[in-house]
């Protein structure tokens, strides 16, 4: 980047809104990039919270702050690239395989627009599965986690709406949330995924 160029790296991540999830399914309220990254990041910092409370013997232990700015760039390569729908990511190895190399050129990309000090701080948040220390594996599981907890409950809202098109979905994706084996993930699943079922009335019964 030369020295007098303007920086767009965050007018681009101002475009998250303007990539659609899901569009395979029929919606009955649209969720864009941005809104499933702010629930991402709600989600992966509340699980680090729950880690730390009510299973503090475990490790890793993680910072809660440092989860939740690796989570708010856990997606950003799809400004460039779009959201390529599941089946289509994970139709077999090769092209999963294929789709992780688009998606490190679009972050590389990414970074491209920030001055090179900038880009150095930045970096680091994009390419965490370079590092192979415990601590960062495990943030990359409890992002993943929570990855997969906001889908589920996309799957819940479009239920209770009664668009059964997310029915096959929401029984997939709680069948591989149980699958991660994560107690901070389970305790959320009986404590606080119930609520997500309830009316505003029922949220506020005083």
């Amino acid at each position: 980047m030369k020295e007098n160029s303007q920086i767009a790296f965050f007018a681009m991540l101002h475009r998250m809104k303007y990539i659609e999830r899901w569009g395979l399914m029929r919606n009955t309220e649209k969720e864009n990039l941005k809104e499933h990254t702010f629930d991402v990041i709600l989600l992966a910092h509340a699980l680090t919270e729950i880690r730390q409370i009510y299973f503090p013997e475990l490790k890793p232990q993680l910072d809660p702050g440092q989860v939740a700015l690796f989570a708010l760039y856990h997606d950003a390569s799809e400004i460039i690239t779009g959201d390529l729908p599941t089946p289509v990511k994970y139709f077999n190895p090769e092209m999963r395989g294929q789709y992780a190399e688009v998606e490190h050129y679009a972050e590389n990309y990414l970074l491209s627009l920030l001055t090179p000090e900038l880009k150095q701080q930045y970096a680091k948040y994009f390419f965490g599965s370079d590092d192979s220390k415990r601590e960062i594996v495990y943030l990359e599981k409890i992002i993943k986690q929570a990855d997969r907890l906001a889908a589920y409950i996309k799957c819940i809202a479009e239920i209770k709406q009664g668009n059964n098109e997310f029915a096959d979905a929401a029984n997939a994706t709680k069948e591989k949330l149980l699958q991660f084996n994560s107690p901070e993930l389970d305790w959320f699943l009986q404590h606080v995924l119930p609520s997500y079922e309830l009316s505003l009335d029922q949220l506020q019964p005083y």
